[in-house]
Formats: C-alpha cells, sequence, structure tokens
C-alpha cells in the first residue's frame, strides 16, 4: 500500500475517534440534523477502518510467517500461512481502495440517453441507429429497460436525433463514460464507388433528476406548445394534439415528447428530460469553474469531441482516452461492451486514487 495512503487512513481514525466523542456529548441530538450526518460519517469510517485493521493484521501475519521459513521443520506450514497473509492482504487492499475512492452521488440513478447524428449526412443518421442498436443490447444484457422518449427519423433510416430513457440498477454508473463524440469509418450504403467515409454522431449521457425539488424550474421560464404527432398513417395515426414540447427560456433548451398517445404521459417524460439536461448543463459548468486554473496553467487535453472510433473496414473499435483498441467490432456493435466500460471505469478510478495520493 501506498504510505500516503497509509497515512490517510491514520489520519482517518483519529477522525473516528473525534467523531466518538462528539457522538457521546449529551447535546449531540440537540441538532437532528448534525447527529445524522455525524452517524453517517462514523458508520462509513468504521467500515473502512476495520478493513486498514484487518490488512494490518494480515501484514503482521505475513511478518511471523517469514519469520519461520528458516526452520526446515516449519517450512511449508510458514509458506502456508504466507501465501494466505498475502492473499487477504491483496483482497483488503483492494477493498480500501474501493471505499476510498469519491462516490458518483448519480451513480445509482437511471439515465437518459441522447445520440444526434453529426458530420456525415445519411451515413451519420444511419450510425445513430447503430449505436442505439449497441446501447439498447447492452441494456438487454443487464436487465435494464429502455424507453423510448422521443425520435427524428432519418431520410434512408437511423435517426437525426434519437432520446430514450435508461432504467436499471448501476445503469449511470455503467454508461456515463459513454458522452461524447463517437467516429465511424465505412463504406456507406450510397457509395457507389466503395470508398470508405467519416461520419460522426454525439453521444450524451445525463442522470435523471429523480429527487423531488432537486433541479428547481420555474413555470414562468417555460414555454409549452403541444401539437400533432408524426406518424405513418392508418388506423392509429394520432388525431390529437399530444406531442409536447418543451423550451426553457432562459437557456434556450428545447425537449419534444410524443411517443405516447397521452398528452399528459409526452408532457411528464419532457420535463423529466428537461430537468436531466438542466443537472447536467449546472454540474458541467461547476467541472468547468473547478478546472479553469488548471487549464489555464497546462492548456486543455480535452478530446470528447472525438472519444472512441469504430472502423469498419479494419473491425476494430478504439478508444482514444485510454489508447485501448479491440478486434471485436460486431460484438462490440451487438452489445458487448463490458471490456470497454471495465477498462474505463478502471482508468477513472486509478485517476482518482492518484489524486488522494497526490493530496495525502
Amino acid at each position: 500500500m501506498h504510505p500516503q495512503l497509509r497515512q490517510r487512513l491514520d489520519r482517518l481514525g483519529d477522525r473516528l475517534r473525534e467523531l466518538d466523542g462528539l457522538l457521546a456529548l449529551p447535546e449531540a441530538t440537540a441538532d437532528l440534523d448534525r447527529y445524522r450526518r455525524l452517524a453517517q460519517e462514523h458508520a462509513e469510517l468504521e467500515q473502512l477502518l476495520a478493513h486498514y485493521r484487518a490488512w494490518q493484521q494480515a501484514q503482521d501475519d505475513l511478518e511471523a510467517a517469514r519469520a519461520w521459513l528458516e526452520d526446515p521443520e516449519m517450512r511449508e506450514l510458514a509458506q502456508e500461512e504466507a501465501r494466505a497473509a498475502q492473499s487477504r492482504i491483496e483482497r483488503e487492499e483492494a477493498e480500501l481502495t474501493r471505499l476510498l475512492l469519491p462516490r458518483d452521488p448519480n451513480d445509482a440513478r437511471n439515465l437518459f440517453l441522447e445520440i444526434r447524428a453529426g458530420t456525415g449526412g445519411h451515413e451519420a443518421a444511419l450510425f445513430a441507429g447503430d449505436l442505439l442498436r449497441m446501447y439498447t443490447r447492452y441494456a438487454e444484457r443487464q436487465g435494464w429497460r429502455v424507453e423510448l422518449v422521443s425520435a427524428s427519423p432519418g431520410e434512408l433510416g437511423g435517426y437525426k436525433e434519437v432520446i430514450c430513457k435508461v432504467s436499471g440498477e448501476g445503469a449511470y454508473s455503467k454508461l456515463k463514460f459513454e458522452s461524447g463524440g463517437h467516429r465511424v469509418q465505412r463504406v456507406p450504403v450510397t457509395e457507389a464507388q466503395g470508398r470508405i467515409h467519416t461520419s460522426a454522431c454525439t453521444v450524451a449521457v445525463m442522470p435523471e433528476a429523480t429527487e423531488v425539488g432537486e433541479v428547481e424550474i420555474d413555470p414562468a421560464e417555460l414555454r409549452i406548445d403541444t401539437f400533432r404527432a408524426s406518424g405513418a398513417g392508418g388506423q392509429h395515426v394520432n388525431r390529437t394534439d399530444s406531442a409536447v414540447r418543451v423550451t426553457h427560456l432562459p437557456t434556450g433548451l428545447v425537449v419534444e415528447c410524443q411517443d405516447d398517445r397521452s398528452q399528459h404521459r409526452n408532457r411528464a417524460m419532457a420535463l423529466a428530460v428537461l430537468a436531466a439536461r438542466l443537472k447536467a448543463l449546472r454540474e458541467r459548468e461547476a467541472r468547468e469553474r473547478e478546472a479553469s486554473t488548471r487549464r489555464d496553467l497546462i492548456g486543455s487535453g480535452d478530446r470528447s469531441d472525438r472519444i472512441r472510433t469504430y472502423n469498419f473496414p479494419q473491425g476494430r473499435v478504439t478508444d482514444h482516452r485510454i489508447n485501448l483498441t479491440l478486434y471485436k467490432l460486431d460484438a462490440v456493435m451487438d452489445g458487448e461492451l463490458d471490456e470497454l466500460i471495465a477498462a474505463l471505469t478502471a482508468h477513472h478510478q486509478a485517476e482518482q486514487l492518484a489524486a488522494i495520493v497526490g493530496e495525502a
């Protein structure tokens, strides 16, 4: 374990003892909100430091086992004890690392997934449809539910823009690294001479604003229009103004929802998407304010305009943020994203751990 992490854990031990004293004071329950916060912090630190004590005990057991390795009669037993202690050390270090990493409060939330066709015309719209299928297949593998919120179909198929809601355990925690520019290199179906074209789509993954009042929206700042939903006709053609368009006047954000035949449900879904967009916007602005000083000093390394390339002629997918290339494009496009997501999560956790070490 890194020495600075041990120093941090030792300081947290001091904080736990301080909390013991604060919670034992007669006036501790006078302010119930403060008491609950302290009790929650105490419970979290107690769990963390229990693993630290187990790690320390495993270290002591390893040292004791090594001391017996020189004795021929005890060597076999000592080797077995040393292996068991080393295994416990690794297990406790992994758990300590997990508990030390900052938690994303949005990880347990559902999300809204937006895919927009970018450069590339009809081919970009077709690729947007491919991306929607990829994420839908991945969601099915996870046992999540996918609901279409709104869609603007492309002229030759696919989508100019499509929004869906993804609901399920850990949905945002798994898909949050998918936001950014996705580039495709392939021969379009419209290409007569077999030339490879490059097209792009943008993906936005936004956590659902689930808490009441979490994102305050002043009704006076909204313009809500209703209109007749588009459809293919036939007996189920929409004959009422059930589609809803919500415009947030201060930001200019516009959300349309026409997938449901109920105007009430379309309105509720449109407002939910708007709340998620506003939440994402405010969080992005906060992150940019925090990072502005660092960007001024070292420049921006932001590559979010192209986070991933899907190269069909070579059958490969490359994530440029972590320099990972997989030659399993067909499987990825069929929703097998686990390897990519695991690598992105591990990279993010390594960065978090490096930041903790730097602060210790």
